[in-house]
């Protein structure tokens, strides 16, 4: 994987289409400003969260063809793509032919038989499906109320019960049972790991070098256990996918949040693998809203002491984590952001009345820092100074704020769409006149032309009080950023 760079985007959040953005990346304002670009799943054929519930993994025509991603090859960009690991849409081919055959259905066993699971661990209800008894689900990670489970008519007749640990809707339609949903995979089926082998060969054809695991936590199950994140059963599954992955030249980059004191980054790295920094993000709005690079300083002295490899960013598609930063940050400074960015307009979702549990926010970037240019390009040269591959979202990149019409238009749940404005080309093309933007892009533009940034570079970072230094040294070359907080401006010397 290159270092460079990588700009996130969906594949119609510039133009329509994904031409619009290998358009949009061909101009000459963007030259070698990326090395790399994520373009999020609504580039398959999905139905729910915006990419996230897969039908199937060809390419939805509508959004991206062959030939736009031939023209992002063609501009010298590695391409980013995800696999949903733990569940498929309901209207994905596996499913419907479930619904359709019942019980002679070749795909029986590709979704989790919620009874079989629990069988010995607890009652069976009225409803007909099992209730697994207190000490099996105390401890068990939920992410809806009540037990996950969607009820599935079989021909017959029968209801038979599958594991559906996100979202679900059912109602009923000229006498026909009708859904839509995220169904878990059976990762002890075979047929499913023949699924996610044709998958990534696909993703492969499509010229894909990076591969985002996305929800892989949730996919080992066990009775009695968390159900996310279980261990070593996590572990055992991400070395058998990275076993297929290997044989078509994939690289893995898994994604989970979790607390920094609960050290699963650590372990993410100790296999390996490379992790997403979500420290990151909040730890840059505190540097400069409290005016203290100390922490800071903290995180990016143990990536350089510990070969921890990253992928880092400011902004992304699903909002700016910062309860990962518990045991990295005083709860009273996690807390005191999480309000600040609020108080600036952005939205917090609670997970089912459990705030503490939730871990984003949602805001663009900018808005997050009261929509300062000051502020964003101190956060922006800070990121491109951190060890690890920055990460771009698109709308940060061009200065976007709170769209609270799209919000509204997107209804309940639409908390997201506050940070995924689609723009038209044109108005993409005209933000790059923006000040703003034209000095991100000299900052993007550094950080992939400057020899001193390379893997192997020796970095420094120090912090006194609201002043921070990070230098990059390789052989002759030389460059380092002197940060200062409490003015929210840098100074970039290099030779």
């Amino acid at each position: 994987m290159n270092g460079k760079t990588m700009l996130n985007l969906y594949p119609d959040s510039i133009g329509s289409s994904l031409s619009g953005a290998a358009d949009f990346l061909s101009l000459p304002e963007l030259r070698d400003c990326f090395g790399s670009v994520y373009v999020l799943p609504s580039l398959y054929h999905s139905d729910l969260d915006r990419g996230f519930c897969v039908v199937d993994y060809e390419l939805n025509g509508e959004l991206a063809t062959a030939e736009d991603l031939e023209k992002l090859k063609a501009l010298g960009l590695d391409l980013k793509l995800d696999i949903v690991l733990n569940h498929a849409s309901v209207r994905s081919p596996q499913f419907q032919d479930l619904l359709k055959n019942g019980e002679q259905s070749e795909y029986r066993d590709f979704f989790i038989d919620w009874n079989e699971f629990w069988a010995g661990c607890g009652e069976m209800t009225p409803e007909g499906y099992i209730r697994p008894k207190e000490r099996y689900i105390r401890d068990m990670f939920f992410r809806k109320p009540g037990l996950p489970i969607l009820m599935v008519r079989f021909p017959d007749g029968r209801e038979v019960p599958y594991w559906n640990t996100f979202y679900q809707k059912v109602w009923e339609e000229n006498g026909e049972r009708q859904y839509l949903g995220q169904m878990d995979l059976n990762i002890r089926s075979e047929k499913v790991w023949r699924f996610y082998d044709e998958t990534l060969e696909k993703l492969a054809a499509y010229g894909a070098k990076i591969i985002r695991l996305d929800a892989f936590a949730y996919a080992p199950k066990a009775p009695g256990r968390r159900n996310f994140l279980n261990e070593p059963e996590t572990w055992e599954t991400l070395s058998r996918v990275k076993t297929l992955a290997d044989r078509y030249g994939l690289t893995l980059l898994p994604e989970i949040h979790a607390s920094y004191g609960e050290g699963v980054y650590k372990t993410i790295a100790r296999q390996g693998y490379m992790t997403y920094d979500f420290f990151l993000p909040g730890l840059i709005l505190d540097a400069i809203e409290n005016h203290d690079g100390n922490y800071l300083a903290a995180w990016a002295n143990e990536l350089i002491r510990d070969g921890i490899r990253t992928v880092n960013m400011l902004g992304c598609h699903d909002g700016i984590p910062l309860l990962d930063l518990k045991g990295l940050l005083p709860d009273a400074r996690i807390e005191g952001l999480i309000n600040t960015v609020v108080s600036r307009g952005g939205y917090v979702k609670n997970l089912h009345g459990a705030k503490n549990m939730y871990y984003q926010v949602n805001a663009t970037y900018y808005s997050a820092l009261g929509e300062d240019e000051n502020k964003l390009l101190l956060a922006r040269a800070l990121q491109m100074f951190m060890p690890g591959k920055p990460q771009v979202w698109y709308l940060d990149l061009l200065a976007g704020t709170n769209d609270y019409e799209a919000m509204r238009l997107a209804g309940e749940g639409g908390h997201k769409e506050i940070n995924r404005t689609n723009l038209s080309r044109e108005e993409a093309q005209r933000r790059l006149s923006a000040p703003a933007v034209q000095k991100q892009l000299e900052l993007l533009r550094l950080r992939n032309t400057h020899p001193a940034f390379t893997e192997d570079a020796k970095i420094s970072v120090n912090a006194a009080g609201d002043q921070l230094q990070i230098k990059w040294e390789n052989q002759d070359a030389q460059i380092c950023l002197l940060a200062d907080l409490a003015a929210d401006s840098f100074e970039i010397s290099a030779h």
